[in-house]
């Protein structure tokens, strides 16, 4: 620091610049911190407004520091809330989430994998025009379906369930699982397969063997992918369940459009939080990962 700071002193061209590349610091971190203040905010809102009270909320309004911290509107929205005379509680819409994100997760993935397999490793007569169709399903978007889905689970009697919605995201979720893993399969160098096949080992054997101990890294994001996009997902579960069936999604939507002129804020900020954990938990536990796997692949 001594000899830069010398260097400037008898230097009068780099003590300007060394000004300007202060100043132009300055400003980028200050535009920084200000655009994450502003989008910080809406959330720091409502986790402040989750351990208040309704009546403080009504006199001091949504923006304000709590006077007591109260865990009443996390209770409240997770067992049960009144409003307007009818009570419900997210416990139930929480475990339908759960019950409908992890199977559809697990068996899109695994969908994927194998096609991922197939379609690099096993290529064979059209399937590149295969695989350009099944991209389709990347660039589509989900109002498309509706009518088809409507229709396939009207005849398979899977309406306002989440088998149903399970089937609609393990088959909306292959294309993006496929399109994943089989850009990472491509990389794996064929001779592997070559000589597994030269010693006798199969389709399967290969895949088990070979494959899926390469696979943890793009295995990880195409589950955080897939979890997080289930579980945030509106439109399916808006339209094709109801009630009790409904995943929490929705049923964050019932709570603020409950029919009445009654808003529990307190309640609503509870229960977002609630539905929001589940998601912020997969990234803060795997998110490293999920970089990782996206530029391991990419440098690939």
């Amino acid at each position: 620091m001594a000899d830069i700071a010398l260097t400037r002193a008898l230097d009068p061209e780099a003590a300007i610049a060394g000004r300007r590349y202060f100043r132009s610091r300055t400003i980028i971190y200050g535009l920084l911190t200000i655009f994450a203040i502003v989008y910080l905010l809406p959330l720091v809102v409502v986790i402040l407004n989750s351990f208040r009270q309704l009546p403080e909320i009504a006199q001091n309004g949504l923006i304000a520091w709590p006077r007591s911290f109260s865990f009443k509107a996390w209770v409240d929205a997770w067992s049960t809330y009144c409003v307007g005379g009818t009570c419900a509680g997210m416990q139930g819409n929480f475990f339908n989430s759960l019950k409908l994100a992890i199977p559809a997760t697990i068996i899109s993935t695994a969908i994927g994998a194998i096609n991922g397999y197939i379609l690099s490793k096993w290529k064979f007569r059209g399937s590149e025009i295969l695989f350009g169709c099944m991209m389709l399903g990347v660039f589509m978007p989900g109002q498309v379906a509706l009518m088809p889905w409507a229709y396939i689970l009207g005849t398979l009697h899977l309406t306002n369930s989440t088998y149903g919605l399970i089937l609609i995201h393990c088959v909306q979720g292959i294309s993006f699982t496929t399109l994943f893993c089989r850009n990472f399969y491509v990389n794996i160098p064929d001779d592997l397969i070559k000589a597994a096949r030269i010693d006798g080992a199969g389709f399967w054997r290969i895949f088990r063997k070979i494959i899926l101990p390469l696979s943890p890294p793009i295995l990880i994001v195409t589950v955080i992918w897939q979890f997080t996009g289930i579980w945030n997902e509106f439109l399916y579960a808006v339209i094709f369940t109801s009630g009790r069936e409904q995943p929490i999604t929705a049923a964050l939507v019932a709570l603020s459009t409950n029919g009445t002129n009654v808003r529990v804020y307190d309640v609503m900020s509870a229960a977002v939080l609630i539905g929001a954990l589940p998601p912020l938990l997969v990234y803060l536990l795997g998110g490293k990962y999920f970089v990782r796997g996206l530029t391991q692949g990419a440098i690939k």
